[in-house]
């Protein structure tokens, strides 16, 4: 099973960017959907971008115009994009292989990366 590792994580004003990478043990070449969760303090952890094995690429309605999911299959590597941070964003961020419907994870839960905004 590929273990995934998060980071690139940090304290960033309203307004600011960040980017986030997640590291994977082994080959996602032929994973077909990776995804991007965040999990905010007292609330339940949610998908808020996927991407398929063809670039294609779906977003929360929350993150839709400003963050960017994208992977390096050679490098075994997924990324997230975060613009126009907003102090909602913060929370912990992990990335998995979700199921299709999106309900299940194929994966272990890396130790995420903890993404602060400040008003």
């Amino acid at each position: 099973q590929v273990q995934l590792v998060e980071s690139g994580g940090g304290l960033v004003q309203a307004g600011g960017s960040l980017r986030l990478s997640c590291a994977a043990s082994g080959s996602i070449s032929s994973i077909n959907a990776m995804g991007w969760y965040r999990q905010a303090p007292g609330k339940k952890r949610d998908l808020v971008a996927r991407i398929t094995k063809d670039g294609s690429t779906n977003y929360a309605d929350s993150v839709k115009g400003r963050f960017t999911i994208s992977r390096d299959n050679a490098k075994n590597t997924v990324y997230l994009q975060m613009n126009s941070l907003k102090s909602e964003d913060t929370a912990v961020y992990y990335c998995n292989v979700p199921s299709a419907d999106g309900r299940f994870v194929y994966a272990s839960w890396g130790p995420g990366t903890q993404v602060t905004v400040s008003a």
